[in-house]
Parts: structure tokens; C-alpha cells; sequence
């Protein structure tokens, strides 16, 4: 899909070829020579290092070699798709920050990205500015300390580590987005979250077409870790609030 990007030049300061001081790799996979001279411009300016890649393998490649930060992922793409390539990336490593970039606005394509753990989902046109702020705030979110890779609650033990969980002894599989919800919760134990909190912590949405991606998460987790889904006693509603983890 073509795109102007003169403006998106225009918003962007020239910054110097490499940063003064990095502040970490990030690798841009965009087949688009001017979108990637315009994000390359932005992460610099930002005292980040910048690696590029214009097709699927390549960047497959270079997140192998570079170990990078964070990942910025167009969805179509010669080789692998984007789609491809984000479950790949949270297999290696699922702390790395994927934010997806596409002109696809349908909700069911951000609901699957979601569901392969993408960390969050730009959709072009965009402001290159809020695409910066929305990168930082992935590695920041991924830098909060765990006291722990491993815990407990009930017959559950989740190791956010390994990305395993047992209940009963019994291994259970959960999806990466489901393991980030949980942690997020494990986090705030007897917290009231209301659906945005959600949606904008874990899913890194300031806002959503609809919370039922919330409900139908957390709907998800009860039925794999809760001895009776139908009457929760750690993942809780609080009507006219959000939800509640009681250890």
C-alpha cells in the first residue's frame, strides 16, 4: 500500500548517523526504503542504535544476530510474514517487545496479533512521535523486575521464565499473551484493574474498538487455572469495576 511519507519526514529532527549513546538495539523490518529512512531518523534521534531489514528472512536473520531490544514489524512482507515472524520472535524470546505496523485496521487481524504476543499494533498512517512513545513504553513494561520467575498460588505454579504452568502437577498450555495477563495480575495481587488499565498495560492500547478482549481473555484463564470457572475464586469480577487476583 503506498504511502506519503513526506510529512512524517517533516515531523522528524535529522539526527546524526549513529547515537551519541546507545540505549539498546532496535530492528526495524519495513520494505519500505523511506519508512525505514524515517524510522531510522526517529530511534536515532532517541540515542538508539538501528538495524534494518526490507524483507522476512533478513530480519529473521538480524534478530538472531543482533538480539535486539524491541522490534518493529510491518506485516507484509516478502519472504515470511509479519504474522510469521512475531510468533517466531516471542519464541526465541518472548521478553523482546514486538509492535506491529500495518495498514490492516480489521479487529480480528490486531486479536490475532495479540494472541501470537504482539506486545502492540500501530496502524498507518501514524505519527511517528506516538510510535516512539509507544516503543519506549514496550521496554519499559518488559524491564519491570520480576522477584521471581516462578510463582505460586493455589495447586498452580506459572514460570514466567520458561513460559511453563502446572496446575495440579499437570503442565497447561497458555498462550504468550496469556502468560502477560497473568503476570500482570500476579503483579497486583487484590488490585481492583478495571478493562482500560488492562487493555493499555498488558495489551499497550491507550484504547480498543471493544473491552470483550478483556472478558474473553480472562474468561480463557479461568477455564485453564480456576478448580470451577463458573465460580471463580482468583481471577474475580468486580461488577461496575473490572477484575481482582486474590492469591
Amino acid at each position: 500500500m503506498a504511502m506519503n511519507t513526506d510529512s512524517m519526514e517533516e515531523d522528524v529532527e535529522l539526527g546524526a548517523s549513529s547515537p551519541a549513546m546507545n540505549l539498546g538495539t532496535i530492528l526495524v523490518i519495513e520494505d519500505d526504503p523511506r519508512m525505514q529512512k524515517v524510522l531510522r531518523r526517529i530511534f536515532i534521534s532517541e540515542h538508539y542504535a538501528v538495524v534494518g531489514a526490507e524483507d522476512g528472512p533478513t530480519g529473521l536473520e538480524a534478530f538472531r544476530r543482533e538480539r535486539p531490544i524491541a522490534v518493529i514489524l510491518d506485516l507484509v512482507l516478502p519472504g515470511i510474514s509479519g504474522r510469521e515472524l512475531c510468533q517466531t520472535f516471542k519464541g526465541l524470546s518472548n521478553e523482546t517487545p514486538v509492535i506491529v505496523l500495518s495498514a490492516i485496521s480489521e479487529v480480528v487481524d490486531k486479536v490475532l496479533l495479540l494472541e501470537l504476543g504482539a506486545d502492540d499494533y500501530v496502524t498507518k498512517p501514524y505519527s511517528p512521535r506516538e510510535l516512539l512513545a509507544r516503543v519506549q513504553a514496550a521496554i519499559r513494561r518488559q524491564r519491570r523486575p520480576l522477584v521471581s520467575s516462578v510463582y505460586r498460588f493455589a495447586d498452580c505454579e506459572i514460570d514466567f521464565k520458561s513460559m511453563t504452568a502446572k496446575r495440579s502437577g499437570v503442565p497447561v498450555v497458555l498462550t504468550a499473551h496469556e502468560f502477560k495477563l497473568l503476570k500482570f495480575f500476579t503483579e497486583n495481587p487484590d488490585r481492583v484493574l478495571t478493562r482500560e488499565v488492562l487493555l493499555n498495560e498488558v495489551w499497550g492500547y491507550n484504547s480498543y474498538p471493544t473491552t470483550r478482549t478483556v472478558d474473553n481473555q480472562i474468561l480463557k484463564l479461568r477455564q485453564k487455572l480456576e478448580p470451577n470457572p463458573a465460580e471463580p475464586t482468583h481471577l474475580l469480577t468486580i461488577y461496575g469495576a473490572g477484575y481482582k487476583f486474590v492469591p
